[in-house]
């Protein structure tokens, strides 16, 4: 069931919004409730909660060896 939320906020706030919104082709309903949604899983994992991006890409390189030390190496190399 869905309910109607009346929310009061700065004008300027509201047309940004809007903005947004447009930009990425959902409504600001969508937005608040996605931002809501985002509030609850965190809440309920007790962790630090991964952004939907961040979770896309969970697992995608699981068959890529890692040796840590050429990376280590080459982090080194960059800082000088």
């Amino acid at each position: 069931m869905q309910t109607k939320l009346t929310l009061r906020l700065d004008d300027e706030l509201i047309a940004r919004a809007k903005q947004y919104a447009l930009s990425t082709g959902r409504s600001v309903s969508q937005i608040v409730a996605d931002y809501f949604a985002l509030l609850d899983k965190e809440f309920s994992d007790g962790d630090d909660a991964l952004t939907p991006i961040v979770s896309s890409m969970r697992g995608s390189l699981t068959d890529v060896e890692v040796d840590a030390r050429k990376v280590q190496r080459e982090l080194l190399e960059r800082r000088s």
